[in-house]
This record gives structure tokens, sequence and C-alpha cells, in this order.
């Protein structure tokens, strides 16, 4: 019976011995990449469908801000552009006259050139001939030069109406509020009906599925820690109640600092440690803030 006695005494000590090993290496607190959304556009916020919760979908329009002047530019734009159209001339059309001209002038010396060879015709008939020729050919040219000239001018001036077309449009797709991120929204600035400006805070969102923590190391554990590595996170909920979640070492910071005041280690704050990010899938009772704990 004594023997009994003796080895619970041993086994309760065991235990005792073995709770008070740490059963955590790091504290920290959990994470998430926030995004603040801001207005691209100056107008009145015709819609704003955001509210502090939300879980929202990537790319998914939350928002529009009026976009009747950026429209009605877009319009004019066009009607100007139609105008730099209907300008061009029609070079064949305008060119027809003296293109005929020339072939009648060029026929005319022709039969003077055969003529003078026969003697039937003075010589001068052939030099006028010629010199006509070369005056319609000239005429010619020039006012191809000139309607080319014309031409180019004009679609410089309508490619300059597109580049300006499509400045609108960017301006007018700016005008929709889009998500940029998947994620849970997180603060929200502004409501439905009030005039923004460019720049201004519309609403925070953090991907809250994809969280990590970020925890604290000292010198001697960062020999045992590597990027990718698998390692234990705990959610810490308060009055010992704790959560396991499957975590990888995702960065490791390449400066050392002093401990944060809210973070425990098992050496003097005033030692210095490294940060480190080790990233969980959340199953959504993780929060931001919340504090963490890390086991390698």
């Amino acid at each position: 019976m004594k023997k009994i006695y003796v080895l619970a005494g041993v086994a309760l000590m065991m235990t005792a011995c073995g709770n008070n090993e740490k059963e955590y290496d790091a504290t920290g607190t959990f994470e998430a990449t926030e995004t603040t959304v801001f207005a691209e556009q100056s107008g009145a916020l015709l819609s704003f469908d955001v509210n502090e919760g939300d879980m929202i979908e990537a790319a998914r329009q939350v928002g529009l801000i009026d976009t009747t002047q950026t429209w009605l530019k877009i319009q004019q734009m066009d009607a100007t552009k139609a105008v730099y159209q209907s300008q061009k001339p029609d070079m064949e059309r305008q060119i027809a006259a003296t293109r005929q001209q020339l072939a009648k002038a060029q026929q005319d010396e022709q039969r003077y050139r055969e003529l003078v060879a026969d003697g039937a015709a003075p010589s001068k008939m052939l030099d006028d001939a010629t010199s006509q020729v070369k005056v319609l050919q000239k005429q010619l040219d020039a006012q191809i030069s000139s309607l080319n000239t014309s031409t180019q001018a004009l679609d410089k001036q309508t490619a300059a109406a597109d580049v300006q077309k499509a400045q609108l449009q960017d301006m007018l797709r700016k005008c929709h509020i889009m998500t940029p991120t998947k994620g849970t929204v997180l603060e929200k600035y502004v409501e439905r009906g009030e005039f923004v400006s460019v720049g201004k805070p519309l609403f925070k969102i953090a991907d809250t599925e994809s969280m990590h923590l970020r925890a604290y190391v000292t010198s001697a554990q960062l020999q045992n820690i590597k990027i990718g590595q698998q390692v234990k996170v705990f959610a810490d909920y308060g009055d010992g109640q704790r959560k396991e979640y499957a975590g990888t070492i995702s960065w490791i910071s390449s400066r050392s600092e002093f401990t944060p005041k809210t973070i425990l280690t098992d050496d003097e704050r005033a030692d210095l440690v490294y940060a480190v990010k080790v990233a969980i899938k959340n199953d959504g009772f993780v929060k931001i803030g919340m504090y963490g704990e890390l086991k390698l």
C-alpha cells in the first residue's frame, strides 16, 4: 500500500513539474492586411452600400459618385470627334479634275511629239504642250500635299480627342467605387449623400480570413526558425480559453528592436528581439488585436 502512495506522489510531482513548463515560446497579437479605400473623383455620393462588419467580395461595386458632368463631357467629345471626321477631305474627288487635265495634256504632248517628229507641226507646239504637262503635274502635287497636310492635322486632332475621351472614361470608371480585395469592413467614414473629394477616405477593409500573428522571439530562438516553417499558434480568449491553429512563418524581421511593452518574453524587456509573422487561416473566431501565442 505504501508503494502505491509513493508512486502516486511521484506521478503528482512529475505532473506538477510538467505543468510548470511553458506551453508557448513567444506571444504577440493577431493582425490582418488592412486597406483604406479613397475617393478617386469628386462629387456627391449617390449610393454607398457599405456597413461596418460586412463581408464584401473583391471587385464589387459598393458606391457611386455623381457621373453627370463626366458623362456629358464624353458626349461632347464624341460630337467634336465627329466634326473632325466630317472635315477630312475626299482626296480622290478633289484631285480628280486635275488628274483628268493632266492626262489630257500628256496625250496632247505625245501627239505633238509625233507630229514634230514627222515634220507636220512646229516644235513650239511641243514645247507648249510639255510646259502645260509640267504645270498641271505641279498643281496636282501641290493639291495632294495640301490635302495630306489637312488630313494629317485632322487625324491628330481626332487622336487627341480619343485621348481626352479615354481620360474622361477613366474618370467615369473611377466614379464607381469598387472593393480592391475580399474582406470585412472595419470602419466606415462617409454616408450616402455626402460630397466627397479626391483622396477622401471612404472605408477601411481587411482580409480577416488570412490573418497572421506578429510575435517577437529572442536571438537565441531565432536560430531555430525559418520562413516556411510549420508551427503551432494559439488564440488566447482569456480565462484560460485557447484555440490552436496551424501556422506558417511567413516573415522574419531583418532588424532587431527592443521588446514592446505589451509582449512578454523570458528575457528582460530591454533585450533586443526580432519580429516574426505567422500566417494562419482564420475560422472566424480570431479577431484583429487579439493576443496569441506561438509554439515552435
